[in-house]
């Protein structure tokens, strides 16, 4: 019995080893890209696919409209990640990536751009297909959304992102991180003037579709800009509260 015991501890040790070079061996980048390049664009045929539906089902009541396209976010968001934390992490977000590498994860410069290109890519992408689903032509937005109410809402927004997120991480509870930033993003709608964007994947996306989630290439600039600001911000919160980084199986 006792050198039963022996071996039967061996193994567990030998399972629990190989389970763990398993999960710690990062999928190739290829692989890491072309889930990067889908999230990021899947995000977007929810947001913009949405807000078209949103539009022809309520059109004289844009509160409404508003209501329909931030559930559907917040729950396409959610699932989204769910689906592609596994294999890249589910940034589906340059100022995420960017954040990653500041608060100490190593990636290689080749694999932020090559993540960063998936991601702007797959934006792209993502509006030219939520706008063949609904039979509307793919063409650069009008919408003016250029104040500086509007540019404050994206700062806050995009702070609050990264906060929630590394806060997450440094904390233990990535496994929350989907329904967590489906929350905020679906609240985010709600309390910062913007809308909250908070994505420069999603903002460029958006500037290829002249419906309700269209953004016009002016305003969208300076939204990628407050959106680096507030990426800045967020990294000193995480900094500041969550100086110490707990180690992720």
């Amino acid at each position: 019995m006792f050198i039963t015991s022996i071996v039967t501890e061996q193994c567990i040790v030998v399972k629990v080893t190989h389970e763990k070079s398993t999960t710690s061996a990062p999928a190739p980048l290829w692989r890491r890209a072309v889930a990067e390049f889908l999230g990021a664009g899947l995000l977007v045929t929810v947001v913009v696919g949405s807000g078209i539906a949103a539009q022809r089902l309520s059109p004289d009541d844009v509160g409404l409209q508003l209501l329909e396209n931030s559930l559907a976010t917040a729950l396409g968001l959610t699932v989204l990640i769910l689906i592609f934390q596994p294999v890249s992490g589910a940034h589906l977000n340059p100022v995420v990536t960017l954040a990653d590498r500041f608060l100490g994860t190593r990636h290689a410069p080749s694999e932020i751009v090559v993540y960063l290109v998936a991601q702007v890519t797959g934006g792209i992408g993502g509006a030219i297909l939520a706008n063949l689903m609904f039979q509307a032509p793919t063409a650069v937005s009008t919408t003016d959304r250029l104040s500086a109410g509007h540019l404050l809402g994206e700062v806050v927004a995009t702070a609050g992102l990264v906060l929630l997120i590394f806060a997450l991480a440094r904390t233990g509870r990535s496994a929350v991180v989907a329904p967590a930033v489906g929350a905020y993003i679906g609240a985010a709608y709600w309390f910062t003037s913007s809308t909250s964007f908070a994505n420069p994947a999603v903002t460029i996306g958006r500037i290829f579709t002249d419906t309700f989630a269209g953004i016009a290439p002016t305003s969208a600039l300076w939204f990628l800009a407050a959106q680096l600001v507030g990426a800045a911000a967020g990294v000193g919160l995480v900094l500041l509260l969550f100086p110490n980084r707990k180690a992720q199986p």
